[in-house]
């Protein structure tokens, strides 16, 4: 009653179920790896993060340019603060706020003003004020804090809000303070540990693509995709064989002629 799966045209719908199978499940796997591994880099992610609090600060020189591997890191940096920013739109403990970030020049080997990193000194609530912001520490300072990547409109929870009112920036970025200032700026900025003046430290963040964002969730879902695919097909070969099955006993039987494979 099978003997029709022998046919040129079952050869090719067989050898198409054989190959298509096999790749589904190769895809499907890979999709899980990939699920897996970020699962995994965002534990070593939280790892990290635990032991960098605990490492003694290092220089900032010596940390750039920011990595994932030197994202979070404690850094140490000194200088004179100069222009500070407000940046609207962050949420801290399901609070809506600000934070106030403040340029730290810091000094070349001869003394003069060089390259500024940014500083987040702390987050307020609320819309974002210039008058609730409070003003830099004057004179030459010392600064510890998270080293964090320049963040993009990308990032999870940044948004690159346009026309904000002057003194207001939509994300901390290099390149976009370096369009605000007459000097250089270092593509990263610094979270204090300790906020200035009455504000909330901003805890430091997970270094992009470490963490279990919509990204690895796409992963899971691919892959039951992949599964789901190997399993049409495996049933459609099935539902196949068997509708050939029953219209060749039909023909035998004289009720109807022989069915057409698609």
């Amino acid at each position: 009653m099978y003997r029709f799966l022998l046919t040129p045209r079952w050869w090719g719908i067989n050898l198409f179920v054989v190959l298509a199978i096999p790749v589904c499940v190769f895809m499907g796997s890979w999709q899980l790896s990939r699920f897996e591994a970020r699962v995994q880099e965002h534990r070593d992610a939280s790892q990290q993060s635990l032991a960098n609090k605990q490492e003694a600060p290092e220089p900032l020189g010596s940390l750039l340019p920011v990595s994932t591997k030197t994202s979070g890191k404690q850094a140490e940096a000194t200088g004179r603060y100069d222009r500070q920013f407000l940046v609207p739109g962050r949420e801290l403990d399901k609070r809506d706020g600000f934070y106030v970030v403040t340029l730290l020049r810091t000094e070349t080997s001869g003394g003069k003003p060089g390259k500024a990193v940014p500083v987040v000194r702390g987050w307020l609530p609320g819309p974002a004020s210039a008058a609730k912001a409070p003003a830099p520490p004057k004179g030459e300072v010392t600064v510890v804090g998270a080293l964090q990547a320049s963040e993009t409109a990308q990032s999870d929870g940044v948004t690159a809000a346009g026309g904000l009112p002057s003194g207001q920036v939509g994300i901390i970025s290099a390149a976009s303070l370096v369009n605000l200032v007459p000097y250089g700026v270092y593509d990263g900025w610094i979270t204090l540990d300790k906020a200035d003046s009455g504000m909330t430290a901003v805890p430091a963040s997970a270094p992009q693509g470490s963490g279990l964002d919509l990204k690895a969730f796409q992963n899971l879902g691919y892959t039951g995709e992949w599964f789901v695919f190997a399993g049409f097909v495996l049933f459609m070969w099935f539902r196949l064989v068997r509708r050939e099955a029953e219209a060749l006993r039909d023909a035998r039987m004289g009720v109807a002629a022989p069915a057409q494979a698609p």
